[in-house]
């Protein structure tokens, strides 16, 4: 397919600005790139679509998301309202997945899919927890992505709060994942080993899953120092700190994403850099849990791969960029923290390379030989366009609801915002079954 008379905004490492330009898609990558002109008449007989002067961009890509968290809007808590961290787990959050059936997880994927093909998010990397339903939930979420056409890591969020035995489960259902994809790889689907965050995790569970996961050749994703309680809780019990914890026992390193390290030192910042972790930073979740703000500054010129996540919230990846953008400033008292250009590289490169422990073509950018994510946005400029300050374009003037077709893996998923993978009433209507069920069990 020829996608024609766009405007390409290639990213990477060399990023230009292609007037009236043109790519070509062979397969589930891009093979060419150059103007309109050029490419129309290279490739007489090539499936043409034309973007009519639309932005056309690398997919975004959401670097941790918890799909299970999809039924939890709207739903009104009895009792005094949390007033902490800890409250909001085990008022909510706690509550809500131990009420999770395999259906729930399917159709709660399959919403957030569906919200994610809307606002250009062609790459998400999971992180589950269903304690009443461990084995198999990684395949309904796997099947939900590959029914929507969209990339996405799966892995379960190994805990001992629900006891040794769910615990195991966890295990196995991690491991028994990442074998599959293993052993019956699906270009859509990644596979990590989940734990959910060092004050739920006692060293015997630790050590299993850090076995474990090396038998399978994995990697972790976890939660680190998302809130105070979890180096409080690792400072009484094992008289280290979090990330010192987790590099002693083996999960910290290269294959390794670390989602929130909002409460780290400096000593902590140093491990994950030498370790080479990659850390995510989610700043519309942890501004909601009101647990603190990121250091994000800290660890980009301390050299860490720091990608953005949404931790749950929309899948429009733009209004995340935008919360990224305001909050260090707020935080910092400073309107110089945090410029458009940091927030790009977060999103964009920094989120590619974590996508890289799980997909081979680079994702991120047009380029040849890059996956065929894209999209193509409806934003029409009314101050000049240039690579330099495409970034301040990005927070100030594009969101989700720009997005008119997104295209994953060469696939197209929606074309002038008709979805062409799922059915949005169909699932919107289970859904509301799924939910209104969920929220009587809760």
């Amino acid at each position: 397919m020829l996608i024609i008379h766009g405007t390409l905004i290639t990213f990477g490492v060399e990023p230009r600005i292609i007037s009236d330009g043109a790519l070509r898609i062979d397969g589930g990558t891009i093979a060419q790139l150059g103007t309109s002109a050029e490419l129309a008449a290279q490739w007489p007989d090539e499936e043409v679509l034309d973007a009519r002067g639309q932005l056309v961009m690398p997919g975004n890509i959401c670097a941790h998301t918890h799909f299970y968290s999809a039924f939890a809007r709207g739903m009104a808590l009895p009792g005094e309202p949390p007033r902490n961290f800890v409250e909001i787990l085990e008022k909510l959050w706690w509550r809500l997945d131990k009420a999770l059936t395999l259906d729930d997880v399917r159709f709660s994927a399959l919403a957030c899919l569906v919200d994610a093909i809307r606002s250009g998010t062609t790459c998400l990397i999971d992180h589950h927890a269903s304690p009443n339903a461990i084995d198999g939930s990684l395949d309904a979420i796997s099947g939900a992505a590959k029914q929507a056409g969209v990339r996405v890591s799966c892995a379960y969020e190994v805990s001992d709060r629900d006891g040794p035995e769910r615990a195991r489960a966890g295990i196995a259902e991690n491991v028994r994942f990442i074998r599959q994809q293993q052993q019956r790889p699906d270009p859509l689907i990644g596979a990590s080993f989940g734990l959910h965050a060092s004050f739920t995790l006692s060293n015997a569970t630790l050590r299993a899953c850090t076995d474990a996961a090396r038998q399978a050749g994995s990697g972790f994703h976890v939660h680190v120092a998302e809130d105070k309680t979890d180096q409080t809780d690792c400072l009484q019990k094992y008289e280290l700190r979090v990330v010192e914890r987790f590099e002693q026992t083996g999960v910290l390193g290269p294959q390794t994403i670390a989602a929130h390290c909002i409460h780290l030192d400096a000593y902590e910042m140093a491990m994950l850099r030498e370790t080479r972790t990659k850390v995510t930073h989610q700043p519309r979740s942890n501004m909601n849990n009101a647990v603190g703000t990121q250091r994000s500054l800290e660890l980009l010129n301390r050299g860490i791969c720091l990608g953005l996540g949404n931790d749950g919230f929309s899948n429009d990846m733009f209004a995340e960029m935008k919360a990224a953008y305001l909050l260090h400033k707020q935080a910092n008292g400073d309107p110089r923290v945090m410029g458009a250009d940091q927030v790009m590289q977060l999103a964009v490169a920094n989120n590619a390379q974590i996508a890289r422990l799980f997909w081979q073509p680079p994702l991120g950018e047009l380029s040849p030989g890059a996956g065929a994510d894209i999209i193509l946005l409806d934003y029409v400029p009314f101050t000049p366009l240039t690579v330099g300050n495409l970034p301040w374009h990005i927070i100030f003037g594009v969101n989700g609801a720009h997005v008119a077709t997104t295209i994953c893996a060469g696939n197209v998923l929606m074309k002038d915002r008709v979805l062409l993978t799922l059915d949005e009433a169909e699932i919107a209507a289970e859904a509301r079954e799924h939910a209104r069920s969920l929220w009587e069990r809760i």
